[in-house]
Formats: C-alpha cells, sequence, structure tokens
C-alpha cells in the first residue's frame, strides 16, 4: 500500500520571514529587452556554491523505497518505481538555476528525464491545463503544461555525475530552470496533471504564481 504524503511542516522562522517579504515586496515589472537577453536575470548574483532551502524537514528516501505517482494521464493513475523511472530513456542536461533569494549558479550538469519525455510516456488528457508536483515533505508547486514540458525542465536523478544528495532533493527532485528554483520541487512524490489552476505552497503565500527570472515576478 503506498504511503500517505507527510504533512507541511510547520512554518520555520525563515519561513515566516520569506512570507513578511512577500507581503511588503513591491509587485514585478516587465523586463526590457536588454534584461530579456541577459544571461544573468535582473536581481541576481552569482555563487559556485549550492545553498540549500527547504522548509525545514529533509525526508530520507531510499532508492528502492521511492516512486512517482501521476494522476491525469492517459493510462489513470501510474505509480512509476525507481527502476522504472530507470528505464524511461535518460537525459543530460546543462543549465543555471536561480533562486528567488537572489542567487544564481551556473552551468549545472543533470541527469534523469527530460519532462518532454515524460509527457509522451504518460500523456495528460485532453482537458488538462496545469500540473501540480508535490514532494515527500507536503510541499506543492503548481505550472503551466507549456513550463512543464520546456525545453530545458526534466526530473533530475544526479548532478554532476552523482546521485542527487538527500539535501539537494534526491532521489528525484524536478529542474524547471527558466523559472525560480522555487518551482523545482525537491523530494518529487507526485505529478497531478489538472484542469484548472491549483496555486501551491509559496503561491498561496505572497509569491508569484509564474516566477520568471528576467521579469523579477519574485511576488504578487
Amino acid at each position: 500500500m503506498e504511503d500517505e504524503p507527510e504533512a507541511t511542516p510547520p512554518e520555520s522562522g525563515f519561513t515566516l520571514r520569506k512570507i513578511d517579504r512577500a507581503k511588503s515586496h513591491p509587485s514585478s515589472k516587465p523586463p526590457t529587452p536588454a534584461q530579456r537577453v541577459e544571461r544573468l536575470p535582473p536581481g541576481q548574483h552569482l555563487t559556485t556554491k549550492w545553498p540549500v532551502l527547504d522548509l525545514g524537514v529533509e525526508p530520507a528516501i531510499r532508492h528502492e523505497d521511492w516512486a512517482l505517482s501521476i494522476e491525469g494521464c492517459s493510462q489513470g493513475r501510474v505509480n512509476l518505481a525507481w527502476h522504472a523511472f530507470l528505464d524511461l530513456p535518460q537525459t543530460d542536461m546543462r543549465s543555471d538555476i536561480h533562486c528567488v533569494t537572489a542567487w544564481s549558479r551556473y552551468d549545472n550538469e543533470w541527469q534523469g528525464v527530460a519532462t518532454t519525455t515524460l509527457l509522451a510516456a504518460f500523456p495528460p488528457l485532453s482537458d488538462r491545463t496545469h500540473v501540480v508536483l508535490g514532494s515527500s515533505d507536503g510541499y506543492t508547486t503548481n505550472l503551466t503544461l507549456p513550463d512543464f514540458a520546456h525545453h530545458q525542465a526534466m526530473l533530475a536523478h544526479s548532478w554532476a555525475g552523482d546521485l542527487l544528495t538527500r539535501e539537494h532533493g534526491g532521489p528525484v527532485r524536478a529542474v524547471v530552470p527558466h523559472l525560480y528554483l522555487w518551482k523545482s520541487a525537491k523530494w518529487l512524490r507526485s505529478i497531478r496533471y489538472v484542469t484548472e489552476d491549483e496555486p501551491g505552497y509559496w503561491e498561496t503565500r505572497g509569491y508569484h504564481n509564474r516566477g520568471d527570472p528576467w521579469a523579477e515576478e519574485r511576488y504578487r
């Protein structure tokens, strides 16, 4: 029997500070054409480190126990175990990542399954317009289907040639590099194709519904 997802943990001091900042921050402005072509989005600074941010819980999940639930696809509901996930066509991808807390890291080397591959294998029903990603720590985030199907988006199990560590979202995390990193759910447990938008954890706490870094869509 499949385990029930963890309840969302209580809001930590760090989380509450981020919520207060979202409430007090001005709305985003459209990017200029010059900003659109810049590799580093406005308001960001580069780092060679990979800071760890989460809700205060880092689930410990053995690879052999991991499974991904996919709902709203043409096959009904699918539960994809670790080895079945590895049997899907695998992709190497290099991308930059941009955190809403204003750091960016260039040239991350990922290995995993491209979201376009997943969508081809488990296509959403024709009335589905959005995707909700669910994590083992109770976290959720929402995406439009086009954003989920972005050519650089993937479900990653490895980074820089090694399996993802627990602190960075292993066994499997989403990587949606054209949006702020809160859209790249760690400890990925479920994918739901849905018929209407369902804002997730941060989106219901003052963060922008989409999160385009070049438009500085940090907050609503």
